[in-house]
């Protein structure tokens, strides 16, 4: 057995953890607000932020976390920014996404985030603009860091 065979399994078992604990503990965070009122919007979108940053911490190292993607290559992959507070930086800007965005659009930032309940509500009907934006998104953010930081990409 080579030493590398399971590193694909793995990564993709730690990308599957932190999304498992991004949806439990993000809805887990609308169910108890829902119910209490004791959290209101700001603690919603603190709890998303909060679950990212602890799942960059837990599992960052073994997978690249590839939860938010310019903000990701900012300080997670670019040696000259500092990698260990790639958490807080990427925790942040997706506490504040959610703040900003949530009360209109929910702040899906993962297609997968928006299948699950899409399926399980049978509301489909804008669910390819909830699919379709944030890989955009990722596409773009990913071109718009390699040019800022000072890269050629593949077309240019």
């Amino acid at each position: 057995m080579t030493v590398g065979r399971h590193e694909p399994l793995r990564a993709m078992t730690a990308e599957a953890i932190g999304a498992f604990a991004l949806v439990f503990a993000g809805f887990g965070a609308i169910m108890v607000d829902a119910k209490t009122h004791q959290l209101g919007h700001v603690g919603v979108s603190i709890t998303f932020g909060l679950v990212i940053m602890f799942g960059i911490y837990a599992v960052g190292h073994i997978s690249g976390a590839h939860f938010l993607m310019f903000v990701i290559l900012a300080v997670a992959t670019d040696t000259r920014a500092v990698g260990e507070a790639a958490a807080i930086a990427i925790g942040g800007t997706i506490g504040l996404d959610a703040m900003f965005g949530g009360p209109i659009t929910g702040a899906s930032m993962n297609p997968m985030r928006s299948l699950g309940p899409a399926l399980v509500s049978g509301d489909l009907h804008a669910l390819w603009l909830y699919i379709l934006a944030p890989i955009a998104g990722t596409a773009i953010g990913g071109l718009a860091y390699q040019f800022v930081r000072g890269e050629q990409t593949e077309a240019g």
